[in-house]
């Protein structure tokens, strides 16, 4: 069952659109809340998730609430209008990481602060791992925080399962910078499982000069200057929330601010120092692929000298052929002259294969 929202209708038939918000609110903190709850009603979709910390643990619940969490994933134009109408959110700011060309940045709007980071993902296609970055909008109103993200990302499943340590829905300053410092590992995890993947595949060409070998490792060249791209995106974002007040609301927020930081850094050396490997690596077997090649042509030319001496052979005892028989062709009288003419040949075909297989230019 989806949310109702905007233009839509609830269960109960009102029209929703046209409800107004009463002008006084009991708790002026729970405003955004209390208006998300009216307009979200019982259930929500499956890509629209809220969750909030409840005595030290993190479960779903049905309606926002203060201090809670809006997860969108994948979302609906419905469920991104009824997200924006609750939390006076600009729609085109909900659509914006829907975009996976939109770039990291920080913007503060009056009423909220929207935070665009990219980050890593993996996916299989025809069996093999795809690595590639995807934007993550976090944005942060007085009381709720709301995350946007085009798929379902491994980075937010810990927190909505519970098991991050001192993560709480209603520390919002401190949920920022935690998905942030997840983020900064995650791209730490898959630059050394792309360092592996590359060793594999080093090893594999070693064995076999095949193109698909040399394809996968430009793809994963690739991926790492993608890499490297997003995490130099994201150090500037860092940079600039160490200036936001409303980034650093606990004790301890700045030092985890630090470590976000120091952490983006170390997965941009790793990634162009991986980078740097494997276009060397990449040059390397191009290089060795092409050797193989001119190996594969010294051959083919022995081995086309070599039979032009028996075919010159015979092609000037063919051309002298006459109905009297071979006139001066020497043993064409002889009955055993045609083996001996063979044998001739290809001694003759032996010679010339040892004089090439010691000449420099065939070595």
């Amino acid at each position: 069952m989806r949310c109702a929202c905007g233009g839509t209708r609830a269960i109960d038939g009102t029209d929703i659109s046209r409800m107004r918000i009463p002008p006084r609110v009991p708790d002026p903190e729970a405003r955004d809340a209390g208006r998300a709850a009216r307009t979200f009603g019982r259930q929500v979709s499956g890509m629209l998730r809220i969750f909030s910390t409840v005595n030290g643990h993190t479960k779903p619940i049905e309606k926002p609430e203060p201090g809670s969490w809006l997860s969108l994933t994948d979302p609906t134009d419905v469920e991104l209008t009824t997200v924006a109408t609750a939390c006076d959110i600009d729609l085109a700011d909900l659509r914006a990481p829907l975009d996976d060309e939109e770039r990291s940045r920080v913007d503060v709007e009056e009423g909220y602060t929207m935070i665009i980071v990219d980050i890593p993902t993996v996916e299989e296609r025809g069996g093999r791992d795809w690595y590639e970055t995807i934007p993550l909008s976090i944005i942060v109103t007085e009381d709720l925080i709301v995350t946007v993200c085009m798929k379902d990302t491994p980075l937010l499943h810990p927190f909505m399962e519970g098991t991050i340590r001192g993560f709480n829905t209603f520390m919002r300053s401190r949920f920022i910078l935690q998905i942030l410092y997840r983020n900064a590992t995650m791209y730490l995890r898959y630059l050394r499982i792309i360092d592996r993947e590359s060793d594999k595949l080093e090893l594999r060409l070693r064995r076999s000069m095949r193109n698909e070998e040399i394809i996968q490792l430009m793809e994963l060249s690739k991926t790492l200057v993608y890499f490297a791209t997003s995490l130099k995106s994201n150090e500037i974002v860092l940079e600039k929330m160490t200036s936001l007040d409303r980034i650093r609301q606990y004790p301890d927020d700045a030092d985890l601010l630090e470590d976000v930081i120091t952490e983006n850094k170390q997965a941009i050396e790793m990634a162009n120092i991986y980078s740097g490997v494997l276009a060397g690596m990449t040059d390397a077997f191009g290089s060795i692929v092409s050797n193989n090649v001119n190996n594969v042509m010294r051959v083919f030319t022995i081995i086309s000298i070599v039979i032009s001496v028996p075919t010159l052979i015979f092609s000037m005892y063919g051309m002298n052929f006459q109905e009297g028989g071979m006139l001066g062709m020497p043993l064409t009288g002889e009955p055993w002259g045609f083996a001996a003419i063979i044998v001739i040949a290809a001694v003759i075909g032996g010679i010339v294969a040892w004089i090439l297989t010691r000449t420099k230019m065939f070595k």
